[in-house]
């Protein structure tokens, strides 16, 4: 478990005083740890996920060796971009091979992560979710080709309407994520140590939800040590994940990004001054 808190002379911040619990996986959690401790937040990053290469790589090597026959290519988070791109390395491609396909990215993270290895992003959705990349897409795609990268687990909304929409798609994972058992203990201390126990626990995926029930485990007494404890969330499936669990929803991030997550926060924690 990592905490830290702001260095000595730090101005406070609207979050001063505020412990806060980010469960991103490891590599990701920095983006939105920076942002709060910014506002004074304490920070507590305990991940919720751990990213891992697929069982198998045949799949995506395959539709890679086969990029000439697709017309689209959907990227649904930064975790599918890396690992596309390292696949891509390893096969001894470059994004000359990338060159003829129309791209879509959920969310600016995403887009940004395309654009930083030289490629243009042709669509991205007015909301970051499933259903907006399908609301965006289907009147481009009818008897297109379309390569969905993904992780091995994910909602089925895109394939499934894109090919209502006439789509001829193909879906393959790139990475999977898997409950880290490391976390389990760091978890359950944290919520009984006073001086560690969160105010507000964060939630950015309908996985680290999931995963966040598996650690903290069954049970009604489990239950009871989130008594006082606000969750937030990023956007409307992760909070819908939540309420499905037996979850509250506390905070909801009104655009579902890090920087929309932690304004909600700021204005639910310190209504009178919120960040923007």
């Amino acid at each position: 478990m990592t905490e830290r808190t702001p260095h000595a002379g730090t101005a406070k911040g609207p979050l001063t005083g505020i412990r806060i619990l980010v469960g991103r996986a490891r590599r990701q959690a920095g983006a939105l740890s920076s942002e709060l401790r910014k506002l004074g937040a304490r920070v507590i990053e305990i991940p919720f996920i751990e990213i891992r290469k697929p069982r198998s790589f045949r799949a995506l090597d395959s539709a890679l060796a086969s990029l000439a026959s697709y017309d689209w290519l959907i990227l649904t988070s930064v975790n599918g971009v890396e690992a596309m791109w390292q696949r891509m390395e390893k096969l001894g491609q470059t994004m000359t091979n990338l060159a003829g396909l129309r791209i879509a990215a959920i969310g600016p993270a995403t887009k940004r992560a395309i654009e930083q290895r030289g490629l243009r992003v042709d669509v991205v959705p007015k909301e970051y979710v499933a259903e907006s990349v399908v609301r965006s897409l289907k009147s481009k795609v009818g008897g297109k080709g379309v390569l969905l990268v993904r992780a091995k687990v994910a909602r089925d909304v895109i394939p499934r309407e894109l090919r209502r929409a006439g789509a001829k798609i193909e879906v393959v994972e790139a990475y999977e994520t898997v409950v880290p058992e490391s976390s389990r203990k760091l978890l359950q201390a944290a919520l009984k140590n006073p001086t560690q126990r969160p105010h507000v626990i964060t939630f950015t995926s309908s996985s680290t939800v999931r995963n966040f029930a598996e650690l903290l485990g069954a049970g009604r007494k489990k239950r009871e040590n989130l008594n006082g404890i606000r969750m937030a969330s990023i956007g409307p499936v992760t909070s819908s994940t939540l309420r499905e669990l037996g979850l509250s929803v506390d905070v909801a991030a009104r655009e579902f990004t890090i920087p929309g997550l932690v304004n909600a926060i700021v204005k639910t924690m310190h209504p009178r001054n919120p960040t923007r």
